[in-house]
């Protein structure tokens, strides 16, 4: 099979072991090495995912969103909420609005967590990140996963029924009618905006990107081999469920945690518990939880967050017996 990225690695291996004189077989060189062209790699995905999903998005408006899932029930609305959080914010926090927008709108509560939940987890750039890290078949069970916890958590979330934990004022504001139709772009524009977004989410991520797969060049390079194996594999049971506890308080850009993962399944940690891990640092990060405590009570926070939590777990399991 022919390796599309293999330039990519040809420039890496030119720059690690010429231009900076690393010895090969060393721990260094390896570090350097996985830094060097991962980060190329991401970048160049990242580009061409953005640019094509931001293109697509040029043909959805909120108002059309809006009028598709306002006062709607059922599961297919709820799978289609899911959907669209995965081609809209790219961090929970930038969803936040979005997810207010949706309840001042109409769209049922549950309905709206269904968007809420895969919005963070699942997006252009973290699909393109983890394509570019971890292959097809770990990015399409990623995609999967995310949407799946979205689904069932927004449904689980509705047959609560937990309007009365939003707070009031939430329901009393007036959302301005749209009624006119959104100008027609020409092609042209739509590549403008597109290219546009490509500017503006690689400006907002690159750092995390560079600090992320940095992190991951130490782990590939110097972490024990089989360590994590030996202390968080298969055979622990409680490996899952620590790695969920661990990543829930924790908050980063998805983008620097994918290479981290990357090295961490590259050292011996299983993937469900990896991608466990991935999922409960970006699902329900600190920063999100303040931003929602302005509009939702402590009781519906804490039932979102151990639904995800557990909906999380689950995910890890069911990944570490089929892979």
């Amino acid at each position: 099979m022919v390796d599309i990225f293999y330039p990519l690695q040809w420039i890496a291996d030119k720059v690690t072991y010429e231009v900076f004189g690393i010895a090969p077989d060393t721990r260094l060189a390896a570090s350097v090495n996985f830094v060097i062209y991962d980060v190329m790699k991401i970048f160049v995905l990242l580009a061409v995912m953005i640019f094509f999903i931001s293109y697509l998005r040029t043909y959805i408006t909120p108002e059309r969103t809006r009028k598709v899932l306002g006062n709607k029930k059922g599961i297919k609305y709820h799978f289609l909420a899911s959907l669209l959080g995965t081609v809209t914010p790219f961090c929970s926090c930038s969803s936040v609005p979005i997810f207010i927008g949706f309840v001042e709108a109409g769209v049922p509560l549950g309905i709206t967590f269904s968007f809420l939940i895969t919005s963070p987890l699942v997006n252009e750039a973290a699909v393109a990140a983890l394509w570019a890290t971890l292959g097809l078949k770990a990015t399409l069970i990623y995609i999967i996963s995310g949407v799946i916890l979205g689904v069932l958590g927004g449904t689980l979330i509705g047959l609560l029924k937990l309007e009365r934990y939003v707070e009031d004022f939430v329901y009393k504001i007036k959302v301005g009618q749209q009624n006119a139709k959104p100008e027609e772009l020409t092609v042209k524009e739509r590549v403008s905006i597109a290219f546009e977004n490509v500017k503006d989410i690689v400006g907002r991520v690159w750092i995390y990107v560079i600090i992320g797969v940095s992190i991951g060049g130490i782990f590939h390079g110097y972490a024990p081999e089989g360590i994590l194996e030996k202390y968080a594999g298969k055979d622990n049971l409680l490996a899952v469920p620590i790695a969920v506890l661990i990543g829930v308080p924790l908050y980063s850009n998805v983008m620097a945690m994918i290479p981290i993962v990357e090295s961490l399944i590259g050292k011996g940690l299983p993937i469900g518990t990896s991608l466990a891990f991935l999922m409960s640092v970006t699902a329900v990060s600190l920063p999100e939880m303040i931003i929602l405590k302005k509009v939702l009570k402590k009781e519906l926070i804490a039932i979102f967050v151990s639904i995800v939590a557990i909906s999380i777990i689950f995910t890890g399991y069911l990944f570490n017996i089929l892979l």
